[in-house]
């Protein structure tokens, strides 16, 4: 006997009946010698109550007992539900008919075998007994995980014989998905074509129906009408047998409604880049070119031609203005997008919001011939939010309400107050107005309207989306009006208000003039950008300072040594060691301890002006930097 084969037996208990003492002796030391746990019974009442208590793998059952026959010792074992699946192998100690197997097996019996009975015989039919059952159990195991396992997860799992295409299973999951009768379903299989989208059902019917032939399935549809649809991914494959001969055909349907709108908003971004790019592209040549053509009208007018030289300047200024709006702009939607756009609250009066916002469209409202009215009540009121970004918010309003107004239109801009504690700020134009597609989405990131007769520039498309988010973040609405296309348009704010106060003479003063501008200074200009450095090294001259420039951080290092400069202008994108570690450098040495370090750079971001600060300076400017802030930078108090 293989000592492996008694090993593995060992688990497996068999339950031995038998009322021949000899006989029952002589088969329980076969079975022991091939290593299996034998328990014996000497009648039918003993082994059904050992079969019940102890549960045995297989019963060798006897066919003649003294009390109830084998035959019926067998229909009870599996008929009573803790027993049912035990094993029952009967034997006859003497010779029987046909008809006598027969009544055995039809009892229940998994085998039969009449004596005389070999051992080999007896053990190699209990392995073949037990490994069928071993089977079996895989088996049963194996569609109870199958069973939890469909109907247990939305996707729908059918299977499909193969020659007649007849539904043989389809999980729970069906009446979910395709919102129709699993029992209807059952009856006629193609029922669920009916909740395919009319305008996929022949596509779908079509793929499915040639999948034989094609060997492979997979098609995304729509389920149900225009008003409520569902995308589905459905995949078939053949099962095949040992012979690799397909016998089934199994099927998934998958949900993929999520991923389908996931992919449209892919290519919806994907297409704002695109549309964003062109814009800008377009938006920063715009500018560039009357730049360009201002300074070659600089160089080519002769210098006693004043006139033509201020018109040139002018032009040079408002576009960089121009410019340096649409930066400001990005910067601003992207902080806010990021949430690192923060709100610096404060009590402010209403004119202190609207009169900065006037002023920055005043130029384009006179120069494209608008008439602005301005309807503020009289008395003060007060709002509770960070005055620069209110301002900005009405800024941007009028900005888009002149820009989208033919030359010679009207705007107005009203206040009202239809609440104790609430105010209404309107901005209306007699403009090009917003058709009802656009009026929609007027306040999405990118979305730009009609263009005036006269193709006035029409920016970036985030205004209005910035001036949304702002108006959000100070706890109120905004509300886009238009009858459409040449009928105007209307932008309504609503703010909650704060209660009244009386306002010390402090809180209304003027601010104090502008202090005289100091006597010369001793400065350091350190940039990379030759052309940047030179000519604010040539202005800051003319405007009576003693200026040196560097590019690099050894030669400013050198440069502020010998000249022991009163202020250093640094940009910090300087190449090897940048401006924050030049700054740290000259901080180290007690003689520039207190010289005025001043930050001149692109990054304008919070996070830089804290690094810059760490870094050891004293003010942070942001490229292209205003001479009137550089100015005060240079005669603050230090």
């Amino acid at each position: 006997m293989n000592k492996d084969a008694v090993m593995d037996n060992s688990s497996i208990l068999i339950l031995n009946v038998d009322d021949n003492d000899g006989a029952r002796y002589v088969k329980t030391r076969i079975l022991q010698s091939a290593g299996f746990r034998v328990i014996e019974a000497a009648n039918g009442t003993d082994a059904l109550e050992m079969a019940r208590k102890q549960v045995p793998a297989l019963v060798l059952l006897d066919v003649k007992l003294p009390d109830i026959s084998g035959i019926e010792v067998c229909r009870r074992i599996k008929a009573d539900v803790s027993t049912c699946t035990v094993l029952v192998l009967q034997t006859s100690a003497a010779l029987i008919g046909r008809d006598d197997k027969i009544r055995g097996l039809d009892g229940g019996a998994d085998n039969y075998l009449a004596a005389p009975i070999e051992a080999d015989e007896l053990i190699a039919n209990v392995n073949a007994l037990l490994r069928l059952q071993r089977t079996q159990m895989d088996l049963r195991n194996s569609e109870e995980r199958f069973r939890q396992l469909t109907e247990n997860i939305d996707d729908v799992f059918w299977m499909f014989s193969v020659g007649e295409r007849q539904l043989l299973y389809a999980s729970p999951a069906y009446e979910k998905l395709f919102g129709l009768s699993l029992a209807q379903l059952q009856q006629a299989p193609d029922d669920w074509l009916e909740a395919v989208h009319p305008e996929d059902r022949q596509m779908v019917q079509a793929g499915w129906q040639s999948f034989p032939q094609q060997g492979h399935y997979d098609q995304e549809y729509r389920l149900g009408q225009d008003g409520a649809v569902r995308w589905i991914r459905d995949r078939g494959f053949l099962v095949r047998d040992d012979q690799q001969q397909p016998y089934r055909i199994a099927r998934i349907s998958s949900d993929i409604s999520q991923r389908k709108d996931m992919e449209a908003l892919l290519r919806q971004a994907d297409e704002h880049k695109d549309d964003f790019l062109a814009t800008l592209a377009h938006e920063l040549r715009n500018p560039l070119s009357p730049i360009r053509n201002a300074v070659m009208l600089m160089n080519t007018a002769p210098a006693e031609q004043t006139e033509v030289h201020q018109h040139a300047r002018d032009v040079i200024l408002r576009q960089v203005g121009h410019l340096t709006h649409l930066v400001d702009d990005l910067l601003d939607v992207a902080r806010i997008s990021q949430g690192k756009l923060t709100l610096r609250h404060d009590d402010v009066e209403l004119r202190a919001v609207v009169e900065p916002a006037l002023e920055t469209v005043k130029a384009l409202v006179e120069s494209r011939g608008h008439a602005l009215t301005v309807d503020l009540p009289p008395q003060p009121v007060w709002l509770h939010g960070d005055p620069v970004r209110l301002s900005q918010i009405l800024g941007n309003l009028l900005h888009n309400a002149a820009k989208f107004t033919d030359p010679g239109g009207r705007i107005a801009l009203s206040v009202t107050l239809p609440q104790p504690d609430r105010i209404r700020i309107a901005v209306a134009d007699n403009g090009i107005g917003i058709t009802s597609y656009n009026l929609a989405r007027i306040f999405g990131m990118f979305t730009q309207g009609a263009s005036t007769r006269d193709r006035m520039h029409d920016g970036l498309g985030i205004g209005l989306s910035l001036v949304s988010r702002l108006v959000e973040m100070h706890g109120g609405t905004v509300l886009a009006q238009s009858d459409g296309i040449g009928h105007g348009s209307t932008f309504v704010l609503e703010f909650p208000l704060r209660p009244p106060v009386t306002a010390s003479p402090a809180a209304v003063s003027v601010a104090p003039a502008a202090a005289a501008r100091p006597g010369a200074q001793r400065l350091l200009l350190v940039d990379d950008n030759t052309d940047s450095v030179g000519v604010m090294a040539e202005l800051l001259t003319l405007m009576g300072h003693d200026v040196a420039t560097a590019h690099n951080a050894e030669d400013a290092l050198a440069l502020a040594r010998a000249r022991q400069p009163d202020a250093i202008l640094l940009d910090l994108g300087l190449p090897g060691t940048d401006g924050y570690t030049l700054a740290r450098m000259l901080r180290a040495e007690p003689a520039f301890a207190r010289t005025r370090l001043i930050a001149h750079t692109g990054y304008g971001s919070e996070q830089d002006r804290e690094r810059s600060r760490l870094a050891g300076f004293d003010y942070h400017l942001v490229k292209p930097a205003n001479f009137d802030d550089l100015e005060r930078a240079l005669q603050a108090e230090h």
